[in-house]
């Protein structure tokens, strides 16, 4: 009976999977081609990569969409942006164009497919996260696509495919030349340009600004205008693929792998995290002692600068405030003997017995010199990035540590800016609007563009800054860096403009 029962149930029932298998079914195995450098990133990859490859391609999207932010956070005009993005995109998303006979076409273009995808992933899960995401990528289609070799462009524009836009046809540019000619400009007429026809409300910023010709609902699009078009379907699209990514994370919490990655660069889109590259080494021609850091202070970003002036007035710093400035004097070059002199001598309100007992052990352990064995294989721990110091351990009373603008009231952060040598007040109204914004990372960026204005303005005419001098400053031991090699630039032959 039971057998019969089973017999009758709906045979197009028994076929039915699981939503969540289905969806997340292993993917056939799918060849990618790239013909052009620009991708719609319909696709998502499905070869293989390793671990190391899934991170780092990332954290070099990271770089420059960081970057690319920046850039519009210091309102950059178009030139000025694509002219300060080239270096860096050269450095960490290279994209030959196929007449450049590059034998590295494949690698550049996978990577940045990947790269892309991964970051999705990471900023999809959640509406601010996915806005500033599509908004940044955008912005980097944009500078491609305009930055584009011509017949590259028009070859990717061909296998897009829309059906939502015609091209004119040469009996409707003959009907309509007179009207056409008058959208076209003085300048061109439309014989010498390419017109697509387009539902209008696909192109209101272009009817907003009269640049196209109405008729029966359409509007004829000249050719110049096509980047309008394109980029606003790219934005689009990516809103609705960066939706239905969301619906799929929770699978990927079943990955122990990659989790951790993803949150890591989730995160670090509070401010482009970056790894400080230098290692524990001075700049070339600075001595770093505890007899000078006095006089190495001037060139602290305003969270160290902020340490070292409360150690001076107190004799103290407690826990994480000496952990924090420990890091990055080590950071600069500080070797651990002169570190512990220094701080042997800062505590000066102390006799030597209770230093030892309560403090000289966690210098000690920072650089690696005392504690566990991964510890002090790796040679103690890192210097903490703008990135670490604004989301973790916030201060609490009496304590010194974390980012002054993010942490300081207005007041306070204007006296502390104005000890630092900024008095004028476009740059304290700038940085008051950095911070009501959330760009903390900006506002350290704008005092330091302050006080070295005459130095990178030398810099720059003299063309030795380096892709690195370029970028947005997210390292507290980046700013002290460039600080000391920008001001002493000239004063000795040894001191040069390298990273």
């Amino acid at each position: 009976m039971l057998r019969q029962q089973h017999d009758r149930i709906d045979p197009k029932r028994r076929n039915i999977v699981d939503h969540r298998k289905k969806q997340f079914a292993t993917p056939q195995y799918k060849e990618t081609d790239y013909p052009t450098r620009l991708n719609f990133y319909s696709d998502a990859p499905t070869a293989d990569i390793t671990l190391e490859q899934f991170e780092q391609w990332a954290i070099d999207r990271l770089r420059v969409l960081g970057e690319l932010e920046a850039c519009s956070f210091r309102n950059r005009s178009p030139a000025e942006t694509a002219t300060h993005m080239k270096p860096l995109l050269d450095k960490y998303l290279p994209l030959d164009s196929n007449s450049s006979a590059s034998s590295s076409l494949f690698s550049q273009r996978q990577k940045d497919h990947y790269s892309h995808f991964i970051l999705r992933l990471a900023f999809s899960s959640t509406e601010d996260l996915r806005r500033r995401f599509t908004r940044v990528e955008t912005m980097l289609f944009r500078l491609r696509f305009n930055n584009d070799d011509l017949s590259e462009r028009a070859k990717f524009i061909a296998g897009l495919d829309f059906d939502w836009w015609e091209t004119v046809t040469e009996q409707e540019r003959q009907e309509f030349a007179t009207e056409l000619a008058a959208t076209a400009g003085p300048r061109k007429s439309p014989e010498d340009d390419s017109w697509f026809k387009v539902d209008w409300d696909r192109v209101p910023d272009l009817v907003e600004g009269r640049r196209v010709f109405l008729r029966q609902g359409k509007a004829y699009v000249p050719g110049r205008e096509q980047s309008s078009m394109v980029v606003a379907e790219f934005s689009a699209r990516l809103e609705k693929q960066l939706q239905l990514t969301a619906r799929a994370l929770p699978r990927l919490d079943e990955d122990d792998r990659l989790t951790p990655i993803l949150n890591h660069l989730s995160k670090n889109f509070v401010t482009p995290d970056a790894a400080y590259m230098s290692g524990s080494t001075a700049p070339v021609g600075a001595q770093i002692s505890a007899n000078n850091i006095d006089s190495l202070s001037q060139h602290f970003p305003a969270c160290m600068s902020h340490l070292h002036r409360s150690l001076r007035r107190d004799a103290h710093l407690k826990h994480y405030g000496r952990l924090q400035y420990t890091l990055f004097l080590k950071g600069i070059g500080l070797n651990l003997e002169e570190c512990l002199l220094f701080w042997r001598r800062s505590f000066h309100k102390i006799d030597d017995d209770k230093f030892n007992k309560e403090y000289k052990y966690n210098v000690r352990h920072v650089y690696g010199d005392v504690g566990g064995d991964s510890n002090r294989r790796g040679g103690g721990y890192s210097p903490y990035s703008c990135q670490k110091i604004l989301t973790e351990h916030p201060p609490g009373p009496g304590e010194a540590h974390g980012c002054p603008y993010r942490h300081f009231n207005m007041e306070n952060l204007t006296a502390l800016v104005q000890a630092m040598g900024v008095s004028d007040r476009a740059t304290l109204q700038g940085i008051k609007e950095d911070k009501d914004h959330q760009k903390y990372h900006m506002a350290c960026n704008r005092v330091f563009e302050y006080l070295h204005k005459n130095e990178i303005k030398k810099a720059k005419e003299e063309s030795v800054m380096t892709a690195n001098q370029l970028e947005t400053i997210v390292h507290p031991n980046e700013y002290f860096k460039r600080s000391y090699l920008l001001k002493n630039l000239g004063k000795d032959a040894d001191v040069k403009m390298e990273e």
